[in-house]
This record gives structure tokens, C-alpha cells and sequence, in this order.
């Protein structure tokens, strides 16, 4: 299987457990990684050169996944609007879709360096919590999909979700220098993100596809499905 990785912080719980139960499985020897950016792995994924990863909300047309995603219950801290000129941000195409639905001017900043801004106490807007704001429900940012691999990637997805994952303090101090945020900064982040797709996190994914309709975004949207 070949795995799209992103290398934002948020999904570095994920990164550990999928080593871990790759030397647990067959899977260290068939799974290969793609390395890229939201945006660049969603194409890579429409056009079937990788086999599965965390596609971004907007581009999860018909996507089969077994609710697991990157879910903001409230604020998310890595996806702001800064107060200067209108600005999307070429990583992401679902943060740039939120901003115009949630009528918020200004630069769209994801990811790492978004973290950066925001624990360095720049203004912003936090995108994740606006929504909740405004429409009570999580925001789901992205959906772990695949073509071929159900199976494989049903067995993955429940095994994720069912226990906590607990990131060696080595892997920690390797995130922080690649980052530039302290590992008190990473921890204190990842308490708020989630990954687990069920009722309330459909409900808002849902809502997220009525809105951009409403306003004429037409963006390639799909149903969630299990």
C-alpha cells in the first residue's frame, strides 16, 4: 500500500501508531509513504498514484473510510485567519473553503507555521472555533480514505481509535526541532485535535456541505460513509 503522509503535527499521534502496528502486521513490508501537503496528496489521490491517506473534507467525493479524520471539537489552533489581506493558503484547500463560508477576511494560515503564529500570541481568528460558534457542531478538516484497501484500512482505523496513543518522548523532541515549538507547545496542541468520525463530527461535515452549496462554492463534496 502506498500511504500519503503528511508531516503536520497533528497527525503525528497517527504517524506513531501506524509504525507500531506496521511491525505488528504484514504491513512493514508492503507499506510504502508518499510524502506531500493536503492539497498535493488530495491530487495524488484523485488520480490513484497513492492508495490511501488523510484527504482533505473538500475533495472526499464518495471516499471510503471507517471514521477516522482530523476533527477540531472546537478551536483548532492551526488553521487562523490572520488580519491582513485577503490570502489562501496553497497547503489547503478545505481551510480556504471554511474562511469564505464563515465570511472571514483575511490570510489563511495552516499547520505548523500556523502553530508558530499562533503560540508566538499574533492576532487571529481561530477557523475551528468560529464554526462551533456559529453552528454548535465539530468540523472535520479531513477523512482517512482508500480505493482498494477496505479491509486493511477497517482494521486500521478501528485499531486507532480504540486506545489512546502515547507519543515516545525521542519522537517529541524530534517534532519540536523540526517544528520549532517546545514539546509542552506540541502536547498542549494535540489536546485539541481528535480523530474519531461519528455522529456529531457527520453532523458537522454535513453542514459544511450545505453551507458551501448554499453559497455557490460547489466544491467536490461527498457523503461520509463507514
Amino acid at each position: 500500500m502506498i500511504f500519503g503522509k503528511i508531516d503536520f503535527l497533528n497527525l503525528l499521534p497517527f504517524h506513531v501508531f501506524i509504525k507500531r502496528y506496521a511491525r505488528s502486521t504484514r504491513y512493514q513490508q508492503t507499506l510504502h509513504y508518499h510524502k506531500g501537503v493536503p492539497s498535493a496528496l488530495n491530487r495524488e489521490f484523485a488520480m490513484r498514484r497513492i492508495d490511501a491517506a488523510f484527504i482533505s473534507s473538500i475533495t472526499a467525493k464518495n471516499c471510503r473510510h471507517f471514521g477516522v479524520g482530523i476533527v477540531a471539537q472546537r478551536e483548532v489552533l492551526s488553521v487562523l485567519s490572520l488580519p491582513n489581506a485577503d490570502k489562501s493558503d496553497a497547503d489547503s484547500a478545505t481551510s480556504n473553503l471554511l474562511s469564505k463560508i464563515l465570511d472571514i477576511n483575511g490570510e489563511v494560515l495552516i499547520g505548523d507555521k500556523a502553530l508558530r503564529y499562533y503560540y508566538s500570541g499574533g492576532e487571529h481568528s481561530d477557523l475551528g472555533k468560529v464554526w462551533n460558534e456559529r453552528t454548535g457542531h465539530p468540523f472535520v478538516f479531513a477523512l482517512l480514505c482508500t480505493h482498494y484497501h477496505t479491509d486493511e484500512l477497517k482494521r486500521l482505523s478501528h485499531a486507532f481509535i480504540s486506545k489512546k496513543v502515547k507519543i515516545p518522548y525521542y519522537i517529541l523532541m524530534e517534532a519540536s526541532r523540526r517544528s520549532g515549538l517546545s514539546p509542552a507547545q506540541i502536547t498542549h496542541y494535540l489536546k485539541f485535535i481528535s480523530y474519531k468520525v461519528g455522529i456529531q463530527e457527520e453532523k458537522g461535515f454535513k453542514r459544511f456541505v450545505k453551507e458551501a452549496k448554499k453559497r455557490g462554492l460547489n466544491p467536490s463534496l461527498g457523503k461520509i460513509r463507514y
